[in-house]
């Protein structure tokens, strides 16, 4: 058998995508892989997490919807049936990632990859390294749980996403510590669950990095679904107390002290580089992460990376296109290089209301000039009311002298949905005039989006 052209370290979004459009281009490619394709994202991320959010909201619905007409009565909620049916959710997510391996001829080896001399060296179980040789070499691990000192993860007690997505008892009471994406998601699924839930968030709004207003409306939200968030909290200490645990954490006033029966660590995540002999390749890191040029080359000739490896943009679907630019770049060589625009990325939180972005938000833009914002609330449109699904809102900032759009934020229902359309309009460096020249179809939620350039230009209709 030919040695591949390329090997891949990872099976994730990043490294799955990448492997496929190198074979595409007729790359022999090879990929490497620890666990089951689809990486972290697909089997303790991503996919299993969005399966139980969707349960969430549906046993919410039911449970609520009282006025709406629906009664169930003697509702039940069998917890470790929604575990369950998120790890069967990803494995059919794998498999379906290795049937399109099979599809386009791309070998998947199972083991621990490692930077060799010339290739990866693999080890499997304690087997001798098995040493595939390459020139090119693409990285996308991906990355790994952070935690805090003090915040020592046993995997009962004090969780991180890892443990919590397998973990089939519902805990009566969770503190989660920080209120990123990950956080707010897996606080709104136990609190729907019937959790008692409080998030500490060390910043002033809950997303941070996001425009704060989104931050600000996802608490209000939260509030009316009895989640306790505590923003601009930070944790101090943790003591075991059966059976859970007590949390101390500080605002402004006094230390206040969190009882909980589990402690779910949500700080972020780290590249995960371990084990990659990055050193032996003289690969150059900063903060952690690679460094790397427009075509995702690291500093050591014929490896490159992509994902959570290089950040700042921890997402799957980042990771797939820097993939695909990486290996493009490698198959058309002197063709130039794509570069993928991290203000055209979007970004999505799946709780409920759900929330979404791409471009800048309103205090970037501001610092770089003179705007026009355009804010519409759901409550505003006939779908919404129909639905019954008003909260939140769609927010457009755009340019004041051309109006074009720079940035789009949204909350609300089904709005990681809908957050599409924006990023096609920043892409094509659309305006205001030309989103609210574009019909949208009645009564729909996109609605919101060719009332909100309507409201940056002082033309709304609807509110």
């Amino acid at each position: 058998m030919a040695a591949p052209d390329l090997v891949v370290v990872g099976a994730g979004p990043g490294g799955y995508v990448a492997a496929i459009r190198a074979a595409q281009l007729g790359l022999r490619t090879t990929v490497v892989e620890r666990e089951r394709a689809g990486g972290v994202c697909g089997n303790w991320g991503c996919i299993p997490s969005k399966a139980i959010l969707a349960d969430a909201e549906l046993f919410r619905a039911v449970r609520d919807g009282a006025g709406r007409g629906i009664l169930a009565d003697g509702l039940r909620l069998d917890f470790a049936r929604v575990i369950a049916r998120s790890r069967e959710v990803a494995a059919q997510q794998a498999r379906g990632v290795e049937s399109l391996f099979r599809k386009h001829d791309v070998t998947l080896v199972q083991g621990h990859g490692a930077l060799a001399p010339d290739g990866v060296e693999v080890v499997h179980d304690g087997a001798a390294p098995q040493r595939i040789a390459a020139a090119r070499v693409l990285l996308a691990t991906g990355s790994r749980e952070r935690t805090l000192p003090g915040l020592d993860v046993d995997g009962s007690v004090v969780q991180t996403s890892r443990e919590a997505l397998e973990d089939a008892r519902l805990p009566a009471s969770v503190v989660i510590i920080g209120g990123g994406a990950i956080g707010v998601e897996f606080a709104y699924a136990y609190a729907s669950f019937g959790a008692q839930v409080t998030i500490v968030e060390l910043e002033k709004t809950l997303l941070p990095g996001m425009d704060a207003d989104l931050g600000r409306e996802l608490a209000r939200a939260f509030a009316k679904q009895r989640i306790e968030v505590l923003t601009g909290h930070r944790f101090e200490s943790l003591e075991r107390a059966a059976p859970g645990a007590q949390v101390t954490v500080r605002g402004e006033a006094a230390p206040r002290t969190l009882a909980a029966e589990r402690v779910l660590v949500a700080v972020g995540r780290a590249p995960l580089t371990e084990g990659l002999r990055l050193e032996d390749r003289g690969i150059r890191t900063e903060h952690g992460f690679l460094v790397v040029d427009d075509a995702m080359q690291t500093t050591a000739s014929g490896v490159s990376a992509i994902g959570d490896l290089v950040g700042p943009l921890l997402l799957a679907h980042a990771a797939s296109e820097q993939g695909v630019i990486a290996v493009e770049a490698m198959a058309r060589r002197g063709d130039g290089v794509a570069r993928m625009d991290p203000a055209r990325v979007p970004m999505c939180v799946y709780c409920q209301p759900e929330v979404a972005a791409v471009g800048l938000t309103e205090a970037d833009a501001r610092a770089r000039g003179s705007i026009k914002v355009g804010k519409v609330p759901f409550r505003a449109l006939g779908k919404a009311m129909a639905t019954g699904h008003t909260t939140g809102f769609v927010k457009l900032v755009a340019g004041a002298r051309y109006g074009e759009i720079l940035g789009m934020h949204l909350i609300g229902h089904g709005v990681t949905d809908l957050v599409a359309e924006a990023g096609l309009a920043l892409t094509l460096e659309a305006t205001t005039r030309e989103l609210r020249e574009t019909v949208h179809a009645h009564p729909t939620l996109a609605e919101a989006l060719r009332e909100a350039a309507l409201a940056a230009e002082g033309e709304a209709v609807n509110i």
